[in-house]
């Protein structure tokens, strides 16, 4: 079982920005008594998450009496070049991605990997971290490409360390589409035949919805 749990900053859409409008459009009468009638368009729903937690680990208790008690993690990574053109709006003129020489300033990147590594991370028994990004000029909206090619990251302060040495290596690119990483996710759990929970972490411009 794979359940995606995804991270947007910064660039907020409704519902019907992200799939289109979800009513079903009504269909014309038939012609002919014989002809059978349209088949209503699929409609999609959205369930907001009310924020009543102070802390993280009000957030921990919450997810355990939900009922999660271990899970393994996968996290992917936005790498498209939206994120150039929304920092430009949200985040001081500068790359979403951009990376404070200094180390005082965290992009949200940083910031959100922290925050998932202290919230999920003591539910994941083994602390072994398969990360991915997606959508650079190497993977386009076609494959995601994994931090490491021979191992994956263990604990999240691994997976931090590792995002910040790619990122230099990185040439930002796209369309955006969630579907490479959501695989690779599956191909996981088909091989591990465990559960997983997919964080996706993006500036929330979606392109290819559908996939």
């Amino acid at each position: 079982v794979v359940f995606c749990f995804f991270f947007f900053f910064h660039i907020f859409r409704s519902a019907h920005e992200l799939m289109g409008n979800s009513q079903p459009k009504k269909a014309s009468p038939p012609q002919q008594e014989y002809a059978p009638p349209r088949q209503a368009k699929r409609t999609f729903s959205f369930t907001k998450i009310r924020d009543q937690y102070n802390t993280l680990e009000d957030v921990q208790r919450a997810l355990r009496v939900a009922g999660l008690e271990s899970s393994n993690l996968i996290l992917a990574i936005d790498s498209t070049k939206s994120n150039e053109t929304n920092g430009m709006r949200t985040f001081g003129g500068k790359c979403l991605h951009y990376l404070d020489p200094t180390g005082v300033i965290k992009n949200p990147y940083e910031q959100v990997i922290e925050i998932v590594g202290r919230t999920l991370e003591p539910f994941d028994d083994d602390k072994l971290i398969p990360a991915f990004g997606f959508g650079d000029t190497t993977t386009t909206d076609r494959s995601a490409f994994p931090f490491y090619t021979h191992k994956v990251c263990f604990r999240f302060t691994e997976v931090l360390q590792r995002y910040r040495e790619l990122l230099p290596l990185l040439y930002l690119s796209g369309p955006t589409s969630f579907a490479p990483v959501i695989y690779r996710a599956i191909e996981i759990v088909r091989e591990s035949k465990q559960y997983h929970i997919l964080v996706i972490v993006a500036d929330g411009q979606v392109i290819k919805v559908k996939e």
